[in-house]
């Protein structure tokens, strides 16, 4: 029996649908009844916050995909609520049995990285320490994040905000994140250790501008921001000083080519090749409504 935490979010609800599919025998942990139900599948209500919830989540469970809530504010004494969360899943897995976890992280996750770097660094380190097997899958940056306003930055002209450098990123659809952690769930594959995924190319934002053009059928453009006029930004925003200066730190980072490597674990692990962001666009004509012109 797998356990999906997660289960409505940008991966999670793609792994929930995949494992429906084929069949597999799972739980999906939700924070509401409501949300439980429109999954359609079973479910578990329960807090990240509430380790009796989580073990009673746990009944009769072997396999866990471990997903929270993204970057959250510090808490006074430092620490990022996910770190807590994460370290409350993996203690009651423990106690419960489980045997194997795979955890969704990030990129260059790392103990002291900056703002989810450095979250996920800690909870991957608890997860080490825990005796349980795992793996770590860390994705590039979410095409899906494309599709919501408040997860990209824009000017007051409406165009893209981007880093200064040449570098790009290797965006990935969730869903074929979400292909791989179903594989490592459900198949033979044993724990292989940290994962990177990827799409299959590497995009600068300009080229990710020109797809939104045509896929939202109007012209967006593209404005290349140096790190310094990206943490001012932020600043504007109402951002503490320091996730201003972690935040665009990732952005030169960006600019650098930190994150353009492009891996094939996706096709070695699920036999077929990522999505690309073209078929990203096409995969969701709601979003997209200039494809269709």
């Amino acid at each position: 029996m797998i356990l999906v935490t997660g289960a409505t979010g940008s991966t999670g609800r793609h792994l929930v649908a995949q494992l429906k599919a084929q069949g597999a025998r799972f739980r999906a942990l939700v924070r509401d009844a409501a949300k439980g139900e429109a999954l359609g599948a079973d479910y578990a209500v329960g807090d990240f916050d509430d380790p009796a919830s989580l073990a009673a989540a746990m009944d009769g469970v072997d396999r866990m995909f471990l997903a929270s809530p993204g970057a959250q504010p510090e808490t006074e004494d430092g620490e990022q609520p996910m770190v807590r969360w994460e370290r409350n899943a993996i203690d009651a897995a423990k106690g419960a049995g489980v045997r194997y976890v795979v955890k969704l992280s990030v990129l260059n996750a790392r103990v002291g990285g900056r703002m989810s770097e450095g979250g996920h660094g800690e909870a991957e380190a608890h997860l080490k320490a825990s005796g349980l097997e795992w793996t770590m899958l860390r994705p590039g940056g979410f095409m899906q994040n494309f599709l919501s306003p408040a997860t990209v930055l824009w000017d007051e002209q409406g165009a893209l905000i981007g880093p200064d450098g040449p570098g790009r990123m290797a965006f990935v659809d969730c869903r074929d994140i979400a292909a791989c952690a179903a594989v490592l769930l459900t198949g033979a594959p044993e724990p292989v250790g940290t994962l990177q995924i990827t799409g299959p190319e590497a995009l600068s934002y300009a080229a990710i501008a020109a797809h939104l053009s045509r896929g939202w059928g109007r012209p967006v453009g593209f404005n290349p921001h140096a790190e310094e006029a990206v943490a001012a930004r932020l600043l504007g925003f109402g951002l503490a000083p320091q996730q201003a200066a972690e935040l665009a730190s990732l952005y030169g980072s960006m600019g650098r080519g930190d994150f353009q490597e492009v891996t094939g674990e996706v096709e070695r692990l699920t036999g077929r090749r990522p999505r690309a962001f073209t078929e990203f666009m096409a995969a969701n004509p709601e979003d997209f409504p200039g494809l269709e012109e």
